[in-house]
């Protein structure tokens, strides 16, 4: 994300990454006004030849809208916020949804001011930049699972098995070669030549996938990293265990995860943690959180709140100590982890007693 104007009320900004989506459609609540170029058919161009009525001519301008609701499915390629039109050339009062895409310039702006919450997550879209998206594939001797790795989240895509072919037939071998085979066509299809290959698994089932990649044309960076398991399981080691750093240790889903991981450890140790509503207002209020962990959705909710206060308050003095807020999705493992205890934990500086 770029943000070209930032003010006190809100900013400018230019979808780089579809990752970008996930943060705006946190941002931009009921109430948030949305300015962007957009289409509209202006009705006063339209007339009638004989029987047959000529349609409405479409104009581009600029149109801005007060936010009523927004629509976004995870990993789509496009957020649609909906809402009444405040200004434009025409048609003001009546509905209109602007559709947000990458590459797409928005601008923002708050009736009173921009959260600090919202100013926090866009600022951190916008530092990390675009990251290189890398398919991964879980692979087992029988079953390979297509991973997309996002800055946000964990995308599952095909997965291919062998039915019992290996198993079942005598000829287990060329079994496992025509599956193999038929699988790196298939995961080709989806394979864009700049995005890396991570292939992960246990046992050197891993090795022969790569082989079949390779004998069907693909020039790319294939990195292989092996694990105690397979499945899911597997995609999540490698993120836990930093097992493929090299590829995945910038994005926001490597960083989350190992922060969640630290968190529960701290937990089962009686470390420096803080938990539930009462512990984490006090270690907040004490200047004591060093990084609050917390569901992003959970921070912008008018009607949850942590003891008495809101979670933005929570978050408004974990900054003002110097303390970091990390903003999950529920896209990924760790972020349904997180979910399960509450939706927030905090690391903190020193124990609280």
């Amino acid at each position: 994300m770029k943000i070209s104007h930032r003010s006190d009320q809100g900013c400018k900004v230019r979808v780089e990454d579809e990752d970008d989506l996930w943060a705006l459609s946190q941002v931009i609540q009921p109430g948030v006004i949305v300015k962007m170029f957009g289409h509209r058919r202006d009705q006063t161009t339209g007339n009638r030849d004989g029987v047959r009525a000529k349609e409405a001519e479409r104009k581009a301008m600029w149109l801005t809208i007060l936010t009523e609701s927004t629509e976004y499915a995870a990993f789509s390629d496009a957020l649609r916020v909906t809402g009444i039109i405040i200004e434009a050339d025409f048609d003001r009062g009546s509905h209109h949804t602007h559709s947000i895409e990458e590459r797409s310039e928005v601008e923002l702006l708050w009736e009173d001011k921009m959260p600090l919450e919202d100013v926090e997550l866009l600022q951190r879209a916008a530092n990390e930049g675009a990251k290189a998206r890398v398919l991964m594939a879980v692979v087992e001797s029988d079953e390979i699972i297509l991973f997309e790795v996002t800055g946000n989240g964990l995308r599952e895509g095909t997965t291919f098995t062998m039915r019992g072919g290996g198993k079942r037939h005598g000829d287990s071998s060329s079994a496992r070669t025509s599956f193999f085979a038929e699988a790196a066509k298939e995961s080709l299809l989806v394979l864009r030549p700049e995005m890396p290959l991570l292939l992960c698994g246990p046992g050197s089932a891993r090795e022969t996938f790569a082989d079949a990649i390779r004998k069907n044309g693909h020039k790319g960076s294939i990195r292989t990293v092996a694990t105690s398991i397979g499945g899911r399981a597997a995609a999540n080691e490698i993120f836990r265990e930093g097992l493929a750093d090299d590829l995945l240790g910038e994005h926001t889903l490597t960083r989350q995860t190992k922060l969640i991981e630290q968190a529960f450890a701290h937990m089962s140790t009686d470390g420096v943690v803080a938990y539930g509503g009462l512990e984490i207002l006090e270690a907040a209020e004490q200047g004591a959180i060093e990084t609050l962990l917390i569901l992003a959705r959970l921070l912008r909710d008018p009607v949850e709140q942590c003891v008495d206060r809101a979670w933005s308050d929570v978050a408004a003095l974990v900054l003002e100590s110097g303390g970091e807020i990390e903003q999950t999705s529920e896209e990924h493992d760790a972020g349904l982890q997180l979910a399960g205890i509450g939706g927030a934990v905090a690391l903190l500086r020193w124990k609280i007693e």
